[in-house]
């Protein structure tokens, strides 16, 4: 089969051989059929450099065994029992757990089921075990595609970060190829499962015909906080078990098997603002003990986050009149009227689902109010905090699952998955949805 420039190179040469068969020896002719050449091929080159689509052909969630529940009684009775805790540590947790949103039925790994927590290295590892192996090989067997088929793998934890890496424990356990691409994130908190998505899609935008797996997960037993500092004690609270993978692809074929494409993603940071960086802070107590400290000043530096990132995504999806509307109402507050107040956009004219971090209800609440959000458009937040817990970057995943297992989410529609963690850092990815959704999982969490 011929290449299109020599396919194009051949038309042109017909075409001249006709000119001079038929005397059509007028210069115009030939400029018009050398002007349309040199256009064909200025086309064909621009569309060849542009990437590929990349897609999100399916994603897997992770349901923790019944035997790993924690009723708050039994949480609280454990604490109790616990010598690293006194009295009133047991009774702030107590009080935290009761207005955090979780339910009776969230999840602890073994470990942190022991008197005292188990929380050395080997426990670790069997917790990251006992979650990544399950998500990976759901993953594989919805996408009927076998370990050797995965060409970039990305793994991310927050908090645990062994030697050999994470990736490298899912490289050995699955026997995958020798040449894969594989990256290990720590340290940058919950947004770390939609920016290891952003980092697949760039990887793919510069290999063509690829397949990515991103696994997402918080490893509890090495953050749990055996002290007597309140603001470290409500990472015991909230956090709970969880792990997604994700799989993407920028293959052809991919454009018929998918759930989702992803069509815009957007970063931002305030690491650089001290209030930001120290917002969420991973230290040592006044007794050496290690642990996750969050701050007084943690919701207003996660608004001033929010402000510039979506101000800046808003830019770059929302309709014109939206974007309009936002800039006379600034106008006016600056030169008439002091007191008007500066005009919400509606996100909702181009996003229809909303993936929120669900760290906790109060911050919840924040970014729908900021957004202007119903109780709708909240809930699948709200009830996956209930259901599962905080469970870190994997969150989203269980959240875009509800709304998949409700039969809210329609050809066409687009969702805005929102991440944020610690730094502070926010990362915003924008599906589409590519075709009807059937949940008919049976091993979904919200099965």
């Amino acid at each position: 089969m011929l290449s299109k420039p020599t396919f194009f190179a051949f038309i042109i040469v017909a075409f001249e051989a006709l000119f001079i068969l038929q005397q059509w020896r007028h210069p115009i002719f030939h400029f018009l059929l050398l002007s349309y050449f040199f256009f064909a091929i200025k086309t064909y080159f621009l569309k060849s450099k542009q990437p590929r689509p990349v897609y999100l052909v399916d994603f897997s969630c992770y349901k923790p065994p019944s035997k790993c529940k924690v009723p708050f009684s039994s949480f609280i009775h454990h604490a109790s029992m616990i010598e690293a805790f006194d009295t009133e540590s047991v009774e702030f947790m107590a009080k935290t757990l009761v207005s955090s949103g979780l339910s009776q039925e969230t999840y602890l790994p073994p470990a942190l089921h022991c008197i005292p927590p188990k929380t050395h290295h080997r426990e670790s590892i069997n917790e990251a075990q006992m979650v990544l192996f399950p998500v990976m090989d759901e993953l594989l067997s919805k996408t009927k595609l076998s370990p050797h088929d995965i060409d970039i793998l990305i793994v991310n934890c927050s908090g645990f970060c062994p030697s050999p890496s994470l990736s490298s424990i899912i490289i050995n356990k699955y026997s995958m190829k020798s040449d894969i691409k594989s990256y290990n994130l720590s340290g940058m908190g919950c947004s770390a499962g939609t920016i290891g998505v952003d980092l697949a899609q760039n990887l793919l935008k510069t290999h063509e015909n690829k397949t990515a797996i991103v696994l997402s997960t918080e490893i509890l037993s090495t953050g749990w906080y055996s002290g007597h500092e309140k603001p470290k004690l409500i990472l015991n609270c909230v956090f709970r078990m969880g792990g997604a993978g994700i799989l993407l692809s920028n293959k052809k074929q991919a454009e018929n098997t998918s759930k989702y494409k992803l069509i815009h993603s957007l970063r931002t940071q305030r690491a650089y603002d001290d209030t930001a960086y120290y917002a969420v802070y991973r230290e040592e107590d006044s007794r050496g003990i290690l642990g996750v400290t969050f701050n007084k000043d943690l919701l207003q530096a996660v608004s001033e986050t929010l402000r510039s990132h979506i101000t800046l995504l808003g830019s770059q999806i929302l309709p014109f009149t939206e974007q309009f509307f936002r800039v006379i109402s600034i106008l006016r507050k600056k030169l008439i009227d002091k007191s008007a107040e500066i005009y919400t956009p509606s996100f909702k004219t181009v996003v229809q689902h909303f993936c929120l971090p669900s760290s906790g209800k109060p911050l919840i609440r924040e970014v729908a109010k900021g957004l202007n959000l119903n109780g709708r458009d909240i809930e699948p937040a709200l009830m996956t905090l209930h259901r599962f817990g905080n469970q870190s970057s994997s969150s989203w995943w269980y959240e875009l699952g509800y709304m998949e297992g409700k039969g809210r989410v329609k050809k066409g529609d687009k969702i805005w998955v929102l991440g944020l963690g610690t730094g502070i850092k926010c990362c915003s990815l924008v599906l589409e949805c590519l075709r009807p959704i059937v949940e008919d999982d049976k091993k979904s969490p919200w099965k």
